[in-house]
Formats: C-alpha cells, structure tokens, sequence
C-alpha cells in the first residue's frame, strides 16, 4: 500500500483462488487499489449502489461462467468491503442488500459512525 491510500476493511469474506479464478483475483486486486488512491469507477467496472448507502460501489468482475461483485463503501479513511459473491441475475438479490446495510452499520456502531 502506497503512502495516502486507503486501507481495505473487510467486513466478512475475501477474494481468493478458487472460487475466484487468478485472472479474476487480479482484476479484483486491480479495482479495489484503483479506490484505494481515490478513484471513482463506472461502468462497465462499477456502479453506485445507493440502495445500500451513500459511497457504495458493486465491482463487477468477469470470471469465465461467473460474474462476481464486490460491495463496497469508499470512506474518507477506508475502503470497506460488505459483500463478495457470485451473481447469477440483473437484480442484486434483497438478501445481500440487506446483509449489506447491516454490516456496514454495524461497522460505523464499531467504529463511531461513517464519515461523510
């Protein structure tokens, strides 16, 4: 990590091989460190997430059969990861919206509330 970027926080799961692929591990890799020194993502890469909270992004991560996301919240001082899954739809599943939200207040609880 370079001097000024921000540190991953991970909330719950990671990004490993398998069940990523290391072609996909990299590609992850690459969009989290690109956040990590205040880039903003679009598509095709990313895309807000407002449903879950403000600052939240959905990395997109082709992966031969899959396609893999990664919800995360770019703080001030953090990128913090919610979720890594594997999606199979055009909707995020409501389940992991609402495993997001909770994590995430459960982390601004921990650590005495999200920076704006």
């Amino acid at each position: 990590m370079a001097p000024g970027d921000r540190p991953l926080v991970w909330l719950r799961t990671e990004v490993k091989t398998p069940p990523f692929s290391a072609s996909a591990r990299l590609d992850a890799g690459f969009l989290l460190r690109r956040l990590q020194r205040g880039e903003r993502l679009g598509l095709p890469q990313a895309r807000s997430m407002p449903s879950i909270a403000s600052r939240c992004v959905e990395l997109r991560i082709p992966d031969g059969e899959h396609t893999w996301r990664i919800v995360c919240r770019v703080d001030a001082d953090a990128v913090v990861i919610a979720d890594v899954f594997s999606k199979k739809t055009q909707k995020t599943p409501q389940l992991v919206i609402q495993t997001c939200r909770r994590r995430l207040r459960e982390y601004d609880r921990l650590v005495g509330g999200s920076d704006g």
